[in-house]
């Protein structure tokens, strides 16, 4: 059981706690969301004559203010309902199932009213943002996958923004990578199309009098095919077939 000069010393840590962080909140008036206009906390009057960069910085400045101030009247609330249990000759014993809490953990944490195993801080968050049920499909949580669908996805996006440059070398990958330009999971994948054939075939606007325009991929993709001894990048093909995909 913990004794009471324990719980005094404790009593007095929390008590100073709350005198520091309730000097704080005043000082800066509670992260200056009392203002009367959230662009006063930048000394602006107006957003009208403003760059979207500017307005993006000060939105960022005030969802930082505001995270700031919740956690700190998070405190506030714990401290409060700590001196309450010390007052009410229950601090030291945990709210659920009544055991002594571990006098290492009050030391770390003079706050909790839980013991380790019954603590509500260890359930860990899987909530997405609201507006993933909005954006997916397609744009919403998403893993690679071996699948052969044509739809622009979240996979797609990644992989266009990750051209850009990210953390990984060659070095991080199994294989074969022929420049830092490639670092990226699935870099050898086609962007913009499905088969090779489409940088360099076209149709008219009703599917039909197909034609081969000559290009480099055109060249390569002949040069490929030679080399394997095929016709087709799906093999060849029976001298009877007359399906329109061979004429």
């Amino acid at each position: 059981m913990i004794s009471p000069d324990k719980i005094n010393r404790l009593k007095q840590q929390l008590e100073d706690t709350k005198k520091e962080l309730q000097a704080h909140l005043d000082q800066n008036d509670h992260y200056q969301l009392e203002q009367e206009h959230p662009y006063e906390s930048v000394s602006e009057l107006s957003a009208y004559d403003n760059h979207p960069g500017d307005l993006g910085t000060e939105l960022y400045e005030r969802e930082k203010d505001l995270a700031l101030n919740e956690h700190a009247e998070k405190e506030m609330q714990d401290i409060n309902h700590a001196l309450h249990a010390m007052a009410e000759g229950t601090y030291g014993k945990c709210e659920v199932c009544g055991k002594e809490i571990d006098e290492d953990r009050l030391d770390a944490l003079p706050t909790t009213t839980y013991c380790k195993e019954h603590s509500p801080d260890q359930v860990v968050s899987h909530d997405r943002p609201v507006e993933e049920k909005v954006l997916m499909p397609p744009y919403g949580r998403f893993e690679y996958d071996e699948s052969e669908g044509v739809a622009f996805d979240a996979e797609d996006t990644w992989q266009i923004v990750q051209r850009y440059g990210t953390s990984e070398s060659p070095s991080d990958f199994s294989g074969d990578v022929e420049n830092y330009d490639r670092t990226y999971v699935e870099s050898e994948e086609n962007e913009g199309y499905v088969e090779d054939y489409e940088n360099f075939v076209g149709t008219d606007m009703y599917g039909q009098n197909v034609t081969v325009y000559p290009t480099i991929k055109h060249e390569a993709y002949e040069d490929a095919l030679d080399e394997e001894g095929i016709m087709t990048s799906f093999g060849d093909l029976h001298g009877y077939e007359k399906d329109p995909y061979t004429e």
